[in-house]
């Protein structure tokens, strides 16, 4: 695993903090009979941007983001009630871990052992387990005026992975309009991480995002099978309905991907064009209704494009109920099944060593 140098992962956590003028505010959302109180903390920006999140699962329950007049919506499919998150859900704005996505055949080698974990995606593994991140109780701690660090230890063997794994995962809303998740592991044995957040985002505030326009800063994906998971190809996306390097409707092409044997829709892995660890432009969103924009960079290798395909009857906030396509992942990512494809980049950290990661979301209306 290629490692973000702390010195970049410092600086780019404190660049905007000598000019943040937000504010930081936490309360109990509910009690857990298990895992004891839930709280949720809410951190707001000198232009009224607001972020809540969930110590259960450290899950973004809200992003609400102004659009050209200036009027804030939520921009995140989510439930009104947060004693719902503890209940099984479509991972409505999750920390998805200690795997995100696909592990084919729920097992991968490592040190000369195999590692058998939960088939809960068929023959599959998929986003950590039975019990994945998702669906743990995090502890929060303020940063500042701006920030909240959640951290969570995961115990050696827990959903077979092995090591024992401390997790954190900070949440910045900075005064330039910017939601940023930066991630951090280490272990005291060899295993595989992989995290990333799985907010819907859908920039109208409700509806569908099918007439949402998007850009995918990506040449190729990687190539998947019938269970979606990578055969070890990388496909170019050019010619096909995968296509995004140039601004098109999310709609646009996506019939091509109904049928059987297909997906319903998009849930693929795209490569993003970018040197390793840059911190780079993935996707940009825009909602032509409303003028709001989101614009997602990362120091990761990829992205999951998810246009909630399978999606059906979820009822959510103000009664909306979400169907397919109402909302839009892009999960940021290393790519799936990478422990059982020795040329993708690397999801194995060591004793020793600490995983970083960071993403952000920028916001504006046009």
């Amino acid at each position: 695993m290629r490692l973000l140098p702390r010195v970049v992962f410092s600086l780019a956590l404190s660049l905007v903090s000598a000019v943040s003028h937000g504010a930081v505010e936490r309360a109990v959302a509910f009690q857990s009979a298990a895992d004891g109180p839930v709280e949720v903390i809410t951190l707001t920006n000198p232009h009224g941007l607001r972020a809540r999140v969930l110590t259960w699962g450290a899950t973004l329950v809200e992003m609400s983001a102004p659009d050209r007049a200036g009027k804030l919506a939520d921009v995140t499919l989510g439930f009104e009630e947060l004693e719902r998150y503890a209940q099984p859900h479509p991972l409505f704005g999750s920390v998805v871990g200690r795997f995100a996505n696909r592990i084919g055949n729920a097992r991968f080698d490592l040190g000369g052992r195999t590692f058998t974990l939960a088939k809960n995606n068929g023959a599959h593994h998929i986003h950590g387990g039975a019990r994945g991140f998702a669906k743990r109780n995090w502890k929060a701690e303020p940063r500042g005026d701006d920030a909240v660090r959640l951290s969570y230890t995961s115990a050696d063997g827990e959903e077979g992975y092995p090591g024992t794994l401390q997790v954190a995962v900070t949440y910045k809303l900075t005064a330039g309009d910017e939601l940023w998740i930066a991630y951090e592991a280490t272990t005291d044995q060899p295993t595989v991480v992989n995290l990333t957040n799985h907010t819907y985002w859908n920039l109208a505030g409700a509806g569908d995002v099918l007439a949402h326009e998007l850009r995918v800063n990506a040449a190729h994906l990687t190539e998947v099978d019938a269970a979606l998971i990578p055969t070890g190809t990388f496909r170019a996306v050019a010619g096909t309905p995968l296509d995004f390097t140039t601004k098109k409707l999310v709609g646009r092409d996506i019939a091509a991907l109904k049928g059987e044997g297909l997906p319903g829709g998009y849930d693929h892995n795209f490569v993003i064009d970018a040197k390793p660890d840059d911190l780079a432009l993935a996707v940009e969103c825009r909602d032509p209704a409303s003028g709001r924009t989101m614009r997602v960079l990362t120091t990761q290798p990829g992205v999951q494009l998810y246009t909630a395909n399978h999606l059906k009857g979820v009822t959510g906030r103000g009664g909306q109920s979400y169907g397919p396509h109402s909302g839009v992942c892009f999960e940021t990512q290393h790519f799936p099944d990478s422990p059982n494809h020795p040329h993708f980049p690397s999801t194995v950290l060591r004793p020793g060593e600490t995983f970083r990661s960071l993403t952000i979301h920028e916001f504006s209306a046009r």
